[in-house]
Formats: structure tokens, sequence, C-alpha cells
């Protein structure tokens, strides 16, 4: 039996994996962790197999007066974890980092391929980084880290964009048909392959994603569809949209382009365990839910 600490007691993705890990209830143990205060530094590390890193300050803000908690909270707080994990012994140290290393959308067709340096283009994205180069300071052979940076995650109950754009498809009559492409990742494939890390022991830098781009338009169509509820898109907006992609936050965030190559999300074992249109019916509780 595999035993694990999961950081972040609130998290929405801990949360989702340690009930993914319960599937398999004879070979995993995982235990979850709040880091919001210092009493996680008289835990005994020791006991685990591997500690994964989950806590974190997730969303963008541009407020400076925040920047010196993200950098806290994000940077020093998971070195500081990795540290104490390993001087106690523990194998393997899994850390959520994010896309957003690579900067914002944009309105061109953008694709991020191995070769591709990160620019980040705010403190959020910099604190990410910041705190993969203190992970890869600590690797050896006895010590394994793995850096895994996201596309957008979505799935029942999640956070952030997805849940505001399905409320508006279950209810506007038509949204705007913007060529655009986005990386992203259901929240059940991304547990699937950060079990496979757990099994394979992995180290190293990866790249998960869905194995679909996804046109923001032709998934709320779809969201809408879920529900019953016909949307017609038009490209009658664009004229007014596409010149602030890459300007406005919230108009990039929804509409920009931002996508990995495919051949960099590849790995040796399938965790593909929904195809996009199951993973909207999850979802949205069409057909099963995460």
């Amino acid at each position: 039996m595999k035993k694990l600490l999961l950081t972040g007691k609130s998290s929405y993705i801990a949360s989702q994996f340690e009930a993914w890990l319960a599937q398999s209830t004879d070979e995993y143990k995982a235990d979850k962790l709040s880091v919001r205060d210092d009493l996680w530094k008289s835990i005994d590390f020791s006991t685990y197999d591997t500690i994964v890193h989950l806590a974190g300050i997730a969303h963008v803000s541009r407020d400076p007066n925040m920047e010196e908690l993200y950098y806290k909270v994000n940077r020093d707080l998971t070195i500081e974890l990795a540290k104490k994990a390993k001087a106690e012994g523990v194998q393997q140290f899994i850390f959520m980092s994010s896309i957003i290393v690579y900067g914002d959308g944009s309105t061109d067709k953008r694709v991020i391929d191995k070769n591709t340096v990160p620019t980040p283009s705010n403190f959020y994205g910099n604190s990410k980084l910041e705190a993969e180069k203190g992970l890869n300071k600590l690797v050896c052979d006895s010590f394994r880290v793995v850096i895994i940076r996201p596309p957008m995650i979505y799935g029942k109950g999640s956070k952030g964009n997805y849940p505001k754009l399905a409320k508006l498809a279950r209810k506007l009559p038509v949204f705007p048909d913007i060529d655009n492409q986005r990386s992203m990742l259901h929240i059940d494939n991304l547990c699937e392959f950060m079990k496979l890390m757990v099994d394979n022991n992995e180290s190293g830098l990866f790249f998960p994603q869905n194995n679909e781009y996804t046109k923001t338009s032709e998934m709320v169509r779809l969201i809408g569809e879920v529900h019953g509820h016909k949307i017609r898109l038009t490209k009658i907006f664009n004229l007014f949209i596409t010149p602030f992609i890459g300007k406005v936050e919230l108009i990039t965030k929804v509409f920009g382009n931002l996508v990995y190559e495919q051949e960099m999300s590849e790995y040796k074992e399938d965790y593909l365990v929904n195809s996009f249109t199951q993973s909207i019916r999850r979802t949205e509780d069409k057909g099963g839910s995460t």
C-alpha cells in the first residue's frame, strides 16, 4: 500500500484525487493536510511515500498588495515543504504548477512546445515558476520531484471560468462564434494522471491535457445542449471582441488561444479516461458525476 499526503484540505483537486484513489481501497492510503498555519511542521512526513502539494493561491490577481503573499504561499511554502519531505525520507514530491508560467492567451494560434521558454506575465505565474526552480535544486536519486503544468482544470464542483460559462450556457440564446483553441484538462483525467505518477514513481516535468483542443463557443454550445437548451453561435460580435483578445483579461481568458502541442502531453500509459464530450456530460451531471 502506498501512503500519500495531500496538502490543501479544502483544495478541489485534493478532494477529487482523494476520492479517485479511494476507488482502489487496498492500494492507497491518502491523508489531507492543511498548511494554512505552521502546525504542519510538527507532522511526521517519514511515514509517507509521496507528498502531493496541491495547496496554494490558484487565481491571478493584479493587486500589487497581493504580490508578497503569492510568493510566500506559492514559492516559499512549496520549497519549505519539499525540504522537510526530503529530510524525512519521503521518496517523491508532486507539485501542481500551471500553464500560466507561459503567460496569458493571445489572438494568435499559440502552440506551446517543449522548446517554449516560460514567460510569466504576472506574479502568480512567476511564483509558480520560481517554486519549480527551487524544487529542481532538491532532486536526487532518493528524492524524485514531479512538476505538473496543467491547462485549465474543470469538473463538477470546480471553480474559475468554467462554471461561469456553464451558467451562461444554460440561459443565453446566442453566443459569439470566435475561432479559438484552448488546452483543457478534465479532473478525472488529471486524477488518473497523478495516480500514474505515483504508481510509476515518476520524476520530471509533465504537461497533461485532454486529447482534443477546446473551442470556447463549441464548449458553451455543448453545455447548453446537455441541458436541453439550444444556443445559436454567431459571428456578429466578432468585430467587437477580437481586437481585445490579449488586451482585456476577461476576454482573453474566454476567447484567447493557449495550447500545448499534443505530443508533449503523451504518456506511456493512457490517462484519458473521458473524452471531451463525456467530460462535459459528467461535469453537468448528465451521464455520471465526478
